[in-house]
């Protein structure tokens, strides 16, 4: 562990100490996010999660089956009584005298003893059976849970891998400006020199110099800055990134995006899934005013210190009961009315997803609008830069524009590109937040990888310790068992309708 964690440290320290400087292998994004598939710890701990959570259905499926237990022990006792003389008003012995008895005093005893106890359950109203139905659907919800820790994921890493790009293409902005201003700077001179210009415009070159130099450490800092959140997520230090792909999936508006969101958000999924293990729970809590019936067996022997042989003393027990619950001081009323208010919880919450899921789409589309506006101005914006920068270059050779406009013309060429850069980033990740926010942003999707299959491993654990009659015995217990009944005032469509409909009405681009 110790080796792992300098070996991270390692890297982080790698991505902040080559600024600039990269390995020379070129990679793209879709093999950062192939690597952080695989590799990143916050995907890797959230799978191991995901299947210590589904041995919970084996141990919901253990009430099926038989408990044995074997004990042993021994048994020391000891008793203690008053000492009682009385006649026996006969002489037994012939001797003359009346024999006397005398009872009391201190008896000691040992046990040794062993045996073994089998326990069956053969109903249990549906106990057993609702806590099965609970446990699969927090595995179900599990999956959701982590499909969104997975989207989360990528979608950080498409972030760093867009950063590293952005502040990339703002470094060489920078340094492009500063070897334009150190050539100003040094025509400014030359034309001082025979008296062309004066000393103020020496010292506006100079000012403009300064300036873009701090620019550029800011822009060398920041990207060490990217380099580290990248090795971060990523598990490497990037390379020669290339320029990113168009990302698949992408909706062509935005009721399009709000219908797949609705049926494909993980984290709505998920609370799906939590309100039918609340209503499971529910039924499960009202089986408790129900009777159940058990088969109990044991075998075993007895014998003493001196004589520990328990084939001497031997004996078997076989029966069956049936309990039913009459008086619990309000335990059963209790749990089911807990039980019913934390299903009311689950379908609150399940609204709260929608809604949030409603946000998260708005937010994202709106973004991706937003950024597609900025980046066609930018685009524009660089251009038309360009082509005034060039002019007045031109024009100051021949004495027609003054220093300082060629200065603040330059100035502004690098603000457009650095806003460009900004936009082009901006717009790519408002993108890659959609999809999360519609559900769509899974590796396999992405990047050609072998998906990670949480179903295998339930599959692999779910019949654990089975026994030929589980199937019987479970159709047993859910015969007559109190139905799963869903929560009160649960919505019948997916999203309040008006709610919707203002929502895509005011939408951008609509």
């Amino acid at each position: 562990m110790l080796k792992r964690s300098r070996a991270l440290a390692s890297v982080a320290m790698a991505a902040v100490l080559a600024g600039v400087a990269g390995p020379v292998l070129a990679e793209d994004l879709r093999d950062a996010l192939a690597l952080a598939y695989q590799t990143n710890p916050t995907l890797l701990a959230q799978r191991a999660n995901q299947r210590a959570l589904d041995e919970t259905v084996v141990q919901a499926r253990a009430g099926l089956r038989p408990t044995l237990s074997a004990n042993a022990g021994v048994d020391y006792t000891q008793t203690r009584t008053p000492r009682v003389t009385t006649s026996t008003g006969m002489d037994l012995d012939g001797d003359g005298v009346i024999d006397t008895v005398t009872t009391g005093g201190s008896n000691e005893s040992d046990e040794v003893s062993a045996g073994l106890s089998l326990s069956q359950t053969l109903y249990s109203a549906g106990r057993v059976g609702h806590g099965i139905t609970a446990a699969e659907a927090n595995i179900l919800g599990g999956r959701e849970n982590l499909r969104d820790i997975e989207q989360q994921v990528l979608a950080t890493v498409i972030q760093a891998y867009a950063d590293v790009l952005r502040d990339i293409e703002i470094l060489r902005i920078r340094q492009a400006n500063q070897t334009v201003l150190r050539r100003q700077l040094d025509e400014s001179n030359a034309r001082f020199e025979v008296g062309e210009i004066t000393r103020t415009d020496v010292a506006q070159s100079e000012a403009r110099l300064a300036q873009t130099e701090a620019d550029l450490a800011n822009a060398q800092a920041q990207l060490s800055v990217s380099r580290a959140a990248y090795a971060a997520v990523v598990g490497q230090s990037p390379g020669t990134l290339e320029a990113l792909p168009t990302l698949p999936g992408l909706p062509s508006g935005f009721e399009q995006a709000m219908d797949v969101a609705l049926l494909d958000n993980p984290g709505l999924r998920a609370a799906g899934y939590a309100l039918q293990s609340a209503e499971a729970r529910v039924a499960q809590a009202r089986a408790e005013y129900l009777p159940s019936a058990r088969l109990t067996a044991s075998y075993g022997g007895t014998g003493t210190l001196d004589d520990p042989d328990l084939a001497d003393r031997t004996a078997f027990r076989a029966g069956a009961s049936v309990s039913i619950p009459l008086f619990t001081g309000g335990l059963n009323r209790s749990r089911v009315a807990q039980a019913l208010e934390q299903a009311n919880a689950a379908q609150i919450g399940v609204e709260g997803e929608r809604r949030s899921v409603l946000q998260a789409v708005s937010s994202a589309y709106a973004q991706v609008v937003s950024a597609r506006s900025t980046l066609s101005a930018g685009q524009e914006a660089v251009r038309a830069a360009s082509v005034a920068a060039e002019g007045v270059r031109q024009e100051a050779q021949v004495g027609l524009r003054t220093t300082l406009d060629v200065l603040n013309q330059e100035l502004e060429l690098r603000n457009a590109e650095v806003t460009l850069a900004i936009a082009r980033r901006n717009e790519y990740v408002a993108q890659a937040q959609l999809l999360a926010a519609m559900g769509r942003l899974e590796g396999p999707d992405l990047v050609p990888v072998d998906a990670y299959d949480p179903a295998a491993n339930y599959n692999r654990v779910r019949n654990r310790g089975a026994l030929p009659w589980d199937g019987l015995l479970e159709a047993i217990d859910r015969t007559a068992a109190p139905p799963v009944v869903p929560a009160a005032d649960a919505p019948d469509a997916p999203i309040d309708a008006q709610l919707k409909s203002d929502v895509i009405r005011t939408a951008p681009g609509a």
